[in-house]
């Protein structure tokens, strides 16, 4: 099932009201990723107006939230839980580009096209914008741009993280590096811990890296077997950190 323009029928379990998140009566100003988000850059003020902008929706797993393609109509912002982000081939098979975590942003490119389909792993929340007025909205808040310009730099890099891992590195390297760039990316959010939680597939990790499932799971056991990870319910602890490290860096 797709929310993505024109806005279909939600599923059963989605909600929408103004952008609460289902967690504060003080909306966007009280929401947990707001600090770690593109909101950060604004005042109390300007929260208030963003909050008329918006709607929060909570989607089951293996919702899309907009479709290859498709009329660009909406932004998204990730409140909670992780959305795969991913390119349909023509030969009918998918290569996932990247992985959204909570405060991530979700649809601004330039283009009126989505260039990938946004789809939840388990359960997410959004808050959702319609783009022209999100777009409006950003226009006179060059502090706000200037946010939105940081968050388009990290993406590129970690595009060009993507690119690094499709390249000529090993299985093992391949997964050390994924490894420990989910790491870090949880760390930006404040999740600092040597347990990555993985709420994607192992079939997702391999289209990610290119990699078959096999070479993903024997890769992981092998790495639990030298005890350089510890394969727990969920995700994977780091056991071994620096020689991860030695084997991410090829």
């Amino acid at each position: 099932m797709s929310i993505a323009e024109p806005l279909q029928e939600p599923c059963a379990e989605a909600t929408q009201h103004d952008c609460k998140h289902g967690r504060a009566a003080n909306g966007c100003e009280d929401c947990k990723v707001r600090l770690f988000s593109v909101c950060a850059a604004l005042e109390s003020s300007e929260l208030e107006e963003l909050d008329r902008i918006s709607q929060a929706r909570k989607v089951q797993a293996r919702t899309m939230l907009f479709e290859q393609s498709a009329l660009a109509g909406s932004v998204f912002n990730v409140t909670e839980g992780v959305v795969r982000l991913y390119k349909s081939l023509p030969d009918g098979r998918r290569q996932i580009v990247g992985f959204a975590l909570p405060g991530d942003f979700l649809g601004l490119a330039l283009q009126d096209r989505y260039g990938v389909t946004a789809e939840a792993v388990g359960r997410v929340s959004v808050c959702r914008f319609a783009r022209s007025a999100f777009l409006a909205y950003v226009d006179g808040k060059p502090h706000l741009l200037r946010r939105l310009h940081e968050f388009a730099g990290h993406e590129l890099s970690l595009a060009q993280d993507q690119m690094l891992l499709l390249g000529r590195r090993t299985a093992e390297e391949k997964i050390a590096a994924f490894l420990l760039n989910m790491q870090a990316r949880y760390a930006r959010i404040g999740a600092v811990s040597v347990t990555v939680p993985l709420p994607m597939s192992r079939q997702d990790i391999a289209d990610y890296l290119g990699l078959t499932i096999e070479t993903v799971s024997r890769t992981l056991t092998r790495l639990a077997r030298e005890k350089a990870v510890l394969i727990v319910p969920d995700g994977v602890r780091l056991l071994d950190q620096e020689r991860l490290k030695r084997i991410g860096a090829g």
